[in-house]
């Protein structure tokens, strides 16, 4: 058995509204509308970043009701910004609430910069400062 890669990874996630997430991500994180296949009981939403070609899988269950739990093995997406006290600011004007700004040393040395900002349906994002390994 061969198995074969994609030529991109990208995270899925299950929303509970398409239109405020679609929203969300546009406004947060730069990410359009790629994409979007509607079937008959559900819709993936593509997003993506074309300056990076970074890509969130949206899947919109239609008789979802509820909120979705995370349970315990999801724990947050990450990416990556050039200028991280002005992404916090922009956020913040937009009333997305992100975590105040924290320091993350290893050996006595800057290893990354970072905030937590929260999507509608609660998935956690972390936005680093572009960094050493974080690029």
């Amino acid at each position: 058995l061969t198995l074969i890669p994609e030529e991109k990874s990208r995270p899925m996630i299950r929303v509970l509204d398409e239109e405020t997430s679609t929203a969300f991500y546009r406004d947060a994180l730069g990410l359009e509308v790629a994409d979007r296949f509607p079937f008959d009981d559900f819709t993936l939403v593509y997003l993506r970043n074309p300056e990076n070609d970074v890509e969130i899988e949206l899947t919109v269950n239609d008789d979802r009701t509820e909120p979705y739990t995370h349970g315990d093995g999801y724990g947050h997406v990450a990416v990556a910004v050039a200028d991280l006290d002005a992404e916090h600011a922009r956020m913040e004007k937009l009333g997305i609430a992100p975590q105040p700004i924290k320091e993350f040393f290893r050996e006595g040395a800057l290893m990354a910069r970072f905030f937590f900002i929260a999507d509608p349906d609660g998935y956690k994002i972390e936005v680093l400062q572009h960094h050493g390994r974080y690029r």
